[in-house]
């Protein structure tokens, strides 16, 4: 039973880094990678800024916010391969004064 758990987890694995990859290719959730990498010093694994900037907190209000919602959890395995933390990037857009939809929590 463990083992089918575990296979189960690598393969949705490899599907959420499959479609982060594509979805790379283009930005990620609406941003492009020059706005996602504005974001990043706030929301990184070492030594995050205090707050984002506001040139970050401008991508994010033109972000699809549902589809940041995809990286919590298991998605955030990705985030980490960009030495971003999970927990900080879902702050972000609070401290940037948006909200976040409510199937989001």
């Amino acid at each position: 039973m463990a083992k089918s758990h575990a296979l189960a987890a690598t393969l949705l694995l490899v599907m959420v880094v499959s479609l982060a990859a594509l979805e790379g290719v283009h930005g990620v959730c609406g941003m492009s990678n020059d706005e996602f990498k504005l974001c990043q010093p706030a929301a990184a694994v070492n030594n995050p800024t205090e707050n984002p900037s506001a040139e970050c907190c401008a991508a994010l209000g033109k972000a699809n916010l549902s589809c940041i919602c995809r990286y919590k959890g298991i998605a955030g395995i990705w985030l980490r391969m960009y030495h971003i933390d999970a927990k900080r990037a879902m702050a972000l857009p609070g401290k940037c004064g948006l909200t976040m939809p409510n199937n989001c929590s």
